[in-house]
């Protein structure tokens, strides 16, 4: 019987003969390779380029865009270290000690909170994603979430200089915002269920040094939230470019439709909380109760603020809080603004 002796495996016609399998697959496009293409693009139709960019509408997104980001970015990275140093720094049981046990009591303590830490609606939400991670129940930190970027020192204050005149929009902006941040966390403990809300992601740092960990957690974070937060901010202002100034007009006859006409242009601006009372106080067309709709809502959900939820707890999760938040947040301002203003 022959013995026959199997021939080696040879390269194939597109391969070296020693090459490795990822030198195999090197050909592909890299960065580098892309961002040359670009360039070379931009610089070969850079005439229509200049009349596009030159336009009144790309003018408008241009400064929207920036505007959102460069307000919003400080305040991210802020939240982003709070959320590192809460995640490496402080111990779980930490939480379980400052909260009351009773979830109907630590809903409100957690949205009292939100009055001793400056920052906007982007610091709040890697902070509440932080606060879920170490234990604290989901509706006392849904709570700090609403209720910090909307009656903190900061933002209380920024209310009172852009309306001199109207001391009582910041009694009025408190309440309210306080109001709807508890009944959102008392919802959200008496009907929320656990498949709705996908727990906040983190790669592990275990066998890490405390410094090595907390600046991978920084990274992650910035990476993450800061993406969905161009993504955010390029909606509101494709929206911004659009929408044109004289339908605000007509709103403003109408004390219902000027209520929901300002909520959800707080919704589209996306503007940070720091800035969005001067906002309000340039839209003297309308009455102040429907302002304060404007300033209540903007601070709890907007469309930046709906793309980084949506990237901390799930698209399950924002499909269901976004929504009845907007509209507990329009129904608590008419009734406080009623009463207050």
């Amino acid at each position: 019987m022959a013995i026959t002796k199997e021939a080696p495996d040879r390269p194939g016609p597109d391969t070296d003969a020693g090459a490795s399998p990822q030198d195999s697959r090197g050909r592909h496009l890299n960065s580098p390779l892309l961002l040359t293409m670009l360039l070379v693009l931009a610089v070969a139709a850079q005439g229509p380029l200049r009349r596009v960019l030159a336009a009144p509408v790309t003018q408008s997104w241009m400064t929207v865009f920036v505007a959102v980001v460069v307000q919003a970015l400080p305040f991210l990275v802020l939240g982003v270290l709070l959320s590192a140093v809460i995640a490496v720094y402080v111990p779980p049981s930490f939480f379980a000690r400052a909260l009351p046990k009773r979830p109907a009591l630590a809903v409100p303590a957690a949205g009292m909170a939100g009055v001793v830490l400056p920052g906007c609606e982007c610091a709040s939400v890697p902070v509440a994603g932080a606060l879920v991670r170490r234990g604290v129940t989901p509706a006392a930190a849904l709570a700090f979430l609403l209720s910090a970027p909307a009656i903190n020192p900061i933002v209380l204050t920024a209310t009172a200089v852009a309306f001199p005149g109207n001391p009582e929009m910041v009694l009025a902006r408190f309440v309210a915002s306080l109001l709807v941040a508890c009944v959102m966390g008392w919802l959200w403990q008496r009907l929320g269920r656990g498949e709705w809300m996908r727990p906040p992601e983190r790669p592990s740092y275990e066998g890490l040094g405390k410094g090595a960990a907390f600046w991978g957690s920084v990274r992650h974070d910035v990476m993450h939230a800061g993406g969905f937060l161009v993504v955010g901010a390029m909606a509101a202002a494709t929206l911004k470019a659009v929408v044109p100034a004289s339908w605000l007009n007509a709103a403003a006859d109408n004390p219902l439709v000027a209520i929901l006409a300002l909520a959800v242009l707080a919704v589209l601006l996306s503007i940070c909380s720091e800035a969005d009372a001067f906002v309000a106080a340039s839209l003297t067309q309308f009455s102040l109760t429907s302002r304060l709709a404007f300033l209540v809502v903007g601070p709890m959900i907007d469309l930046k603020l709906f793309a980084m939820q949506t990237a901390t707890f799930g698209r399950a999760f924002a499909l269901r809080f976004a929504p009845a938040t907007f509209a507990l947040a329009i129904l608590v301002s008419a009734l406080v603004g009623t009463v207050l203003l």
